[in-house]
């Protein structure tokens, strides 16, 4: 499994989230056997299906310590859920309550990999903990420590 992080241009809503959040990531994936999993603006929300990742516009992170299985009972239970606007704005804008009635790309991969406060990642700090994540549990596995 791997996070898989957008940094193509896109449409507006990448821009305004590359501009708002500073960085060079607009959405992000969970990918599991090819089939990438997230709420999408394009998609209206919640959903599933294979993309053909052009390495030029995406960047990986490979996920060794995360759960698949949570990845897809997140997914059963949210397919088709839509996007979170009201949650995007309200929390990441003003850092306030969000809506409830749906979620952004960060937020869900994040609550699908099981880490608290989904809300408050963007791509690009879901990156940021992922990467970190990955390169501790490497670092452990291969000390023996933990």
């Amino acid at each position: 499994m791997r996070l898989a992080l957008y940094k193509g241009k896109g449409r507006i809503g990448n821009a305004a989230i590359r501009w708002w959040t500073r960085s060079p990531y607009g959405h992000c994936e969970l990918v599991i056997d090819g089939v990438a999993y997230s709420s999408s603006i394009m998609d209206s929300g919640v959903r599933a299906k294979r993309i053909e990742f052009d390495p030029e516009h995406w960047d990986f992170v490979d996920l060794p310590w995360a759960s698949a299985a949570l990845v897809k009972s997140t997914f059963a239970s949210t397919q088709g859920d839509p996007y979170g606007w009201g949650d995007l704005f309200w929390r990441q804008v003003f850092n306030r309550p969000g809506d409830a009635r749906g979620q952004f790309c960060s937020e869900w991969c994040a609550r699908a990999l099981g880490l608290p406060n989904p809300q408050q990642y963007s791509p690009a700090t879901l990156g940021d903990y992922c990467t970190y994540r990955t390169r501790t549990c490497r670092t452990t596995s291969t000390t023996g420590a933990g």
